[in-house]
């Protein structure tokens, strides 16, 4: 059997008497789109910020193709192909959209200066990059307008683009239906669909109609603790699921 793009062996992060992380084990295979869902307050974000290096566990380990990263500072884990997206957007408004994303492809490339902004502006190669990873996106034609002009469905996929410029193998992905409406969020699921030919995803979501649609395998989150994993067909049907998560998702429950 292949050995997954990402592996989770029994992570744990407390806060004081809280686990907000429970033995966690998890992995991603190279291809996959893996949801990760629950309640508020199961602990997901605080996985995900375990992934990127944002957070120390307190227990267990973090490989990436093969490689333990259970220490690796963020930076490291960025350079070794993993970029996260966050629940709130975390753009620079006064900024093009691809000035964002020509400085995300430049602190990725280790291209520091006490100029970088003006250098990000006109490095050919960069900006090349950035309307590169704009037009993946479907927002070419929006290289040149200001964050701040841009609808929330458009930032949030530019962020998606600010993420494929640093070049990742797992996109680690949290909450990037939120606020969108309903022409939003398909639209972002069919982007989602496509990006999976060239990224591994962790999706971490609250949309049970987008988390249905996109993903291959699903593990549901609650109070720290993994209580079921497997294909979206088993999830739908896991008892233990409807009672902890899913009963009260009435959208997704009874779907084909």
């Amino acid at each position: 059997m292949a050995e997954p793009l990402l592996r989770v062996d029994n992570l744990v992060r407390r806060f004081g008497g809280i686990i907000a992380t429970d033995h966690v084990c998890l992995d991603v295979a190279k291809g996959e789109i893996h949801a990760i869902i629950g309640p508020n307050g199961a602990g997901k974000t605080t996985l995900i910020s375990q992934l990127t290096g944002h957070l120390a566990p307190h227990g267990g380990r973090i490989f990436l193709g093969g490689r333990d990263i259970s220490h690796f500072p963020a930076y490291k884990r960025s350079a070794l192909g993993l970029a996260r997206s966050f629940q709130i957007t975390s753009l620079l408004t006064d900024f093009t959209a691809a000035d964002n994303v020509a400085l995300a492809a430049q602190a990725h490339d280790g291209k520091h200066s006490f100029r970088f902004f003006a250098a990000a502006r006109k490095d050919k190669p960069l900006r090349a990059a950035a309307h590169a990873a704009l037009e993946r996106v479907g927002l070419g034609h929006r290289a040149d307008v200001l964050v701040s002009r841009l609808s929330h469905g458009e930032q949030r996929e530019l962020e998606l683009a600010v993420a494929l410029a640093t070049k990742p193998q797992l996109l680690l992905l949290d909450e990037p239906m939120a606020g969108l409406g309903v022409t939003e969020s398909q639209r972002m699921v069919k982007l989602l669909l496509e990006l999976r030919r060239e990224v591994s995803i962790v999706l971490v979501e609250h949309d049970m109609e987008a988390v249905f649609a996109l993903a291959d395998r699903i593990s549901v989150l609650v109070y720290g603790r993994i209580i079921a994993s497997g294909m979206p067909d088993e999830i739908r049907q896991n008892e233990e699921v409807k009672r902890a998560y899913l009963g009260d998702q009435h959208v997704v429950v009874g779907h084909g």
